[in-house]
């Protein structure tokens, strides 16, 4: 932030030639609004964003060169899953592995290849399917104009080397470009920073390539050492000061992460003081380690603490649950990371499916969800004729439907029930077309039939609670829309495509920093249980550290494999340093597993934690 502000108010550079790339939308709408705030009117319509939203700002822009319709559509992981299964089903029916399909595709898309790129030769028979199943899906998406995360980045590439007048174009524009997180980058997002930079560009990347852990997402943790050699005359800065941790949590984490030999070197310090040692507490078993952070819970909770600033952080969900009922038996108040997020829930997925399909009709996935909701008379059997004639014809769902209901290949019931559903769709779209975003959710939610039939449905005492918190979380999704765009508007976001297609996308990259400042009182102060995974970036004054066992953390998988220890080491070593007071590590000799107990030993990352930072407590049974 400050380094973008001494670009400009020093250096006097223009801020339209800065590009910052953060990895999460939070950050960037963060790093948008100090930086503004910093250069007041100098900050608007700077290019800061995620890699993938600025791809797709890229791509809105010169949609024809990328060869996408200008409609085109963004997919989540779950529904490239759904049409995944969908082609496995016909084509494929002998394969069982649709989520290992997915993560093919997504992993040789993050390498920068397609299905071309792959000489069946080189692969097994299981991955020959993968590599048909890639075709076929890609085949799909191009028909209908969807486009999937991975795709955002391999699209933009492919644009830029067909298209070398674009590309000069933005090289000569962005001449300082700015990475965060540069060790969480795959190949293709270091190769779009190696081909929008040239002779003239000055780039600064930062990054820790101790806080490498995200491998399994194609994250590759030579991007750091590989930056060291590409690019000419680097000049390396050292950030060791931490200003988060006391010194007896640094000297540990120092201690750990130092048994990592593939590793560019740092020493963390603080001014801070010694602060408390961390506690290792050795339990009997899982439930004897649950009650004990319970307890360690209430006891902070009882002395003013707040439940929000404790963190329950472990390796597997598999060991969340033991602790989650005890948390819940001594009526703690927790909340999950992981668990549903607003924009999953189904009354707001119905609702975006409706704006979705006024933007597109061709897509898919919007018609299945809303076709028959509210329902319309129109069951599981007509949308599988509709889909047959879709598949047969190369066509979308909506044609589909049209050009049965033009044949008279349904009753006058159905054509009469389908009339009304395109007329419907016809007439949100016009009704819309000049609101501003807030009132377009609004008014969906009003004349699609929604919330009626949400209001309409309830039977019983428990559907009445249902439906007032579905109702709410409607009014909430108007009050986010509402927020959503006169924020954008004052970052001036809103050029290459309509303020409705951009809340969509949003809207499926779950960005519910906007979402999360309204949720209701009673869910504010909460312990956090989260993955250590998911820790990452976060800080909490007193963090728990569960289940550090031998085949938990490390990993059964990764304990003989060189690179993998040291990923888990990192991991490790990452959730130690959330602590900004107290860190209380804990590990159980035995645990009831899938109906059986199972005996651990202590995992040997706490065997390389310095015993003068340690105080040792176990277990009295």
């Amino acid at each position: 932030m400050h380094r973008i502000a001494w670009l400009v108010k020093v250096q006097h550079c223009s801020p339209l030639s800065i590009m910052t790339v953060t990895f999460n939308t939070q950050a960037a709408d963060e790093l948008c609004h100090r930086t503004q705030k910093i250069l007041g009117l100098k900050g608007r319509g700077m290019w800061i964003g995620t890699f993938h939203s600025l791809a797709h700002r890229l791509l809105r822009k010169h949609y024809s060169a990328a060869k996408l319709p200008c409609n085109f559509r963004i997919i989540d992981q779950a529904e490239q899953l759904r049409l995944i299964k969908k082609i496995i089903i016909k084509y494929f029916p002998q394969i069982r592995e649709a989520q290992q399909a997915l993560d093919y595709i997504n992993s040789r898309k993050n390498e920068g290849l397609r299905p071309t790129h792959t000489e069946s030769s080189e692969i097994q028979h299981r991955k020959q399917n993968f590599v048909h199943i890639y075709k076929i899906y890609q085949s799909m998406c191009d028909r209908v104009g969807l486009v999937d995360f991975s795709e955002l980045l391999l699209r933009l590439k492919e644009m830029w080397l067909h298209n070398p007048s674009i590309l000069q174009k933005y090289r000569s524009r962005f001449n300082h470009i700015l990475v965060d997180e540069f060790q969480d980058t795959n190949n293709i997002q270091y190769e779009l920073i190696q081909l929008l930079s040239n002779k003239h560009n000055n780039i600064m990347i930062v990054g820790d390539d101790d806080q490498s852990i995200y491998s399994w997402r194609d994250a590759n943790t030579e991007n750091i050492p590989r930056f060291l050699t590409d690019f000419s005359g680097v000049k390396i800065i050292r950030l060791e000061q931490n200003y988060r941790s006391p010194n007896y949590i640094l000297t540990a984490a120092n201690a750990l992460i130092a048994h990592n030999i593939e590793r560019l070197g740092k020493k963390l310090w603080t001014n801070k003081s010694d602060g408390e040692r961390i506690t290792l507490y050795k339990a009997y078993n899982d439930l004897d380690e649950a009650q004990f952070v319970v307890n360690r819970i209430k006891s902070w909770h009882q002395t003013g603490g707040n439940l929000k600033q404790c963190a329950i952080l472990y390796r597997s969900k598999a060991q969340s649950k033991v602790i989650e009922d005890e948390l819940w038996k001594s009526n703690v108040r927790y909340s999950i990371s992981g668990r549903i997020q607003f924009f999953d829930r189904q009354e707001i997925q119905d609702v975006l499916a409706y704006l979705r399909l006024i933007v597109n009709h061709n897509d898919d996935r919007a018609f299945e969800r809303i076709f028959n909701k509210p329902p319309r008379g129109l069951g599981k059997n007509i949308l599988q004729e509709v889909r047959k004639i879709s598949i047969n014809h190369n066509i979308s769902l909506w044609n589909s439907a049209c050009t049965l209901v033009k044949k008279s290949f349904f009753s006058k019931r159905i054509r009469a029930a389908f009339r009304c559903f395109t007329l419907l769709i016809a007439q949100l779209k016009q009704n819309t077309a000049e609101m501003s975003l807030y009132l377009q959710v609004d008014y969906v939610i009003k004349n699609s039939g929604l919330c009626t039939w949400y209001q309409l449905k309830t039977k019983c005492p428990e559907d009445q609670q249902s439906t007032r918190r579905q109702i709410k979380n409607l009014k909430q999704l108007v009050t986010i829309a509402r927020q959503y765009s006169n924020h954008q508007d004052k970052e001036g976001r809103f050029i290459f495509c309509s303020p409705l297609q951009s809340f969509i996308y949003h809207a499926t990259r779950q960005n519910l920093s906007i979402a999360n400042n309204n949720l209701p009182s009673e869910y504010v102060d909460a312990v956090q249980m989260m993955s250590m995974h998911s820790a990452k970036g976060l800080e909490f004054p007193i963090v728990f550290l569960v289940g550090m066992e031998e085949g938990w953390c490390p990993t059964h998988y990764s304990i003989d494999n060189r690179v993998l220890i040291q990923e888990e080491r990192r991991l490790a070593y990452v959730a130690m340093t959330r602590a900004m007071k107290k860190l209380i590590v804990s590990w159980s000799q035995k645990r009831r597993l899938y109906g059986k107990e199972l005996y651990y030993k202590r995992s040997r990352f706490i065997n390389e934690l310095p015993s003068l930072c340690i105080d040792y407590l176990s277990s009295s049974r």
